[in-house]
């Protein structure tokens, strides 16, 4: 636990003499998560999940179909992310690639539109194109947080960043539900996505506007190319991760929890509507609350991060999450699934935006592009194992409880039950790698590389 008490000191050491960003350009890169988060709510958590499972394929065959689906997403940007984030260090392009894979997720979510009852392998294909430019487009706008903030302010500034980001989560959500709930039929819950690829679009002008990129290209060698150099660049850091040694013992526990982060959040609004009969309304109503409740755990759990350090922090974060799931398990009533979400939305905000605060901090500078991309490759390959493995426990108890002879509802419900279990184990297992992580050690490292 040594390594908790050390952070601070290892931040305020890192500080370097550069140019103080803007107010404008801070408000830029707030509102790009405003716009951003508004895809998370509609497409991951309250709408698209559950009419793809439900609408689209239904039955228990929905939720095995869905965590392929996310699965093929999350393995594709983690095969990608290393050698584009080193590109864009080496290129200083990182606003062009955020540029180009935020109008693919846009493009795509509009459309989702076109998705009908049975149109499985379209309603597949749009999510994936439209959560490969969303996953891919956060290793280049977390990448830009080094450019805004201080090492010493980078836990604040992106709490404060996810606090936003929910809020234009919430936001979409209360301009899609008056929608849903005046005119019924299938027609405007597909409408709302088209709503949440504008939304999402707009957000994103002021980043390409206002917030400039400082960082210089790097110059090439006689007949190479930003390409090769990029390969070269990510195989080096793979050849260098000796001397990291505390960054990849933080990104293996991160792989591990964010699997219980990615499980809870593809399969929340499905978990509503079969073990709760929740309509598209009460899910719509369901993630507002959770939304609210993750503004306000970005800013407790940045508060604390300051108060403690971003270790400590996160660790209540995680013990906090477990706490929601082992409840979920055991709880049968609506009103108490709420109850439930509103604390899983507290816990996740803390242990998202306080992973992302670690990266900036165990990451040396001038490569942060690169780490963040090493960073999403943990992330988006526990995406790709997480939603997978819910999806197939989900299926496969399903099937064993119907064998026994439950009838066909109460033998899903039964399975939902049994995946939700495996998400307090990867998480637990996170929780317990990351004691391992020595700040002080790493903090020790990027300054002797640096020297």
């Amino acid at each position: 636990m040594a390594s908790l008490t050390v952070e601070k000191d290892g931040l305020r050491s890192r500080k370097r003499k550069r140019r103080k960003a803007t107010s404008k350009e801070r408000r830029a890169w707030y509102l790009y998560d405003f716009g951003n988060s508004a895809y998370a709510a509609v497409v991951l958590l309250a709408v698209y999940s559950a009419y793809f499972k439900g609408q689209v394929v239904g039955g228990a065959e929905g939720s095995r179909l869905w965590g392929i689906a996310v699965g093929i997403a999350m393995l594709v940007v983690a095969l990608i992310s290393p050698v584009l984030g080193a590109i864009a260090d080496h290129s200083a392009t990182k606003k062009r690639f955020l540029f180009f894979f935020t109008a693919l997720a846009c493009v795509f979510t509009a459309l989702l539109f076109f998705v009908q009852e049975g149109n499985i392998v379209m309603g597949m294909l749009f999510f994936i194109l439209a959560e490969i430019g969303y996953r891919s487009a956060q290793v280049f706008y977390n990448s830009l947080l080094p450019e805004i903030a201080e090492p010493d302010e980078i836990a604040r500034v992106s709490g404060i960043g996810w606090a936003i980001g929910s809020a234009g989560g919430i936001l979409c959500l209360l301009l899609i539900l008056p929608l849903i709930m005046l005119i019924p039929g299938d027609f405007i819950v597909r409408l709302s996505l088209v709503i949440t690829a504008v939304f999402f679009a707009v957000s994103t002008i002021p980043i390409f506007r206002d917030l400039k990129e400082w960082a210089e290209p790097k110059p090439l060698p006689q007949g190479g190319s930003y390409i090769t150099e990029g390969f070269k660049q990510a195989f080096s850091t793979l050849r260098k991760a000796r001397n990291y040694r505390e960054f990849i013992k933080f990104v293996i526990s991160f792989l591990i929890y964010n699997d219980g982060i990615m499980m809870t959040m593809n399969f929340a609004s499905i978990i509503g509507a079969v073990l709760f009969g929740m309509g598209q309304q009460e899910l719509i109503i369901f993630v507002i609350v959770v939304q609210i409740t993750n503004v306000i755990g970005a800013y407790v759990f940045g508060l604390l991060a300051d108060r403690w350090n971003t270790t400590r922090a996160l660790v209540v974060s995680i013990l906090t999450m477990v706490g929601a799931i082992v409840w979920m398990y055991f709880t049968y009533t609506q009103w108490m699934f709420f109850l439930v979400g509103a604390v899983a939305g507290f816990a996740m905000a803390g242990m998202q935006s306080l992973s992302r605060t670690m990266v900036g901090t165990l990451s040396p500078e001038g490569q942060s592009a690169e780490f963040y991309g090493f960073f999403a490759v943990a992330g988006r390959t526990s995406s790709f194992i997480g939603p997978t493995v819910y999806g197939w426990v989900a299926y496969r108890a399903a099937l064993w409880f119907e064998s026994q002879g439950l009838a066909q509802l109460l033998a899903e419900q039964n399975g939902q039950r049994v995946a939700i279990l495996a998400i307090g184990v990867f998480l637990l297992i996170g929780m317990g790698l990351l004691f391992t992580v020595n700040v002080k050690k790493a903090q020790a490292a990027i300054a002797e590389a640096e020297a």
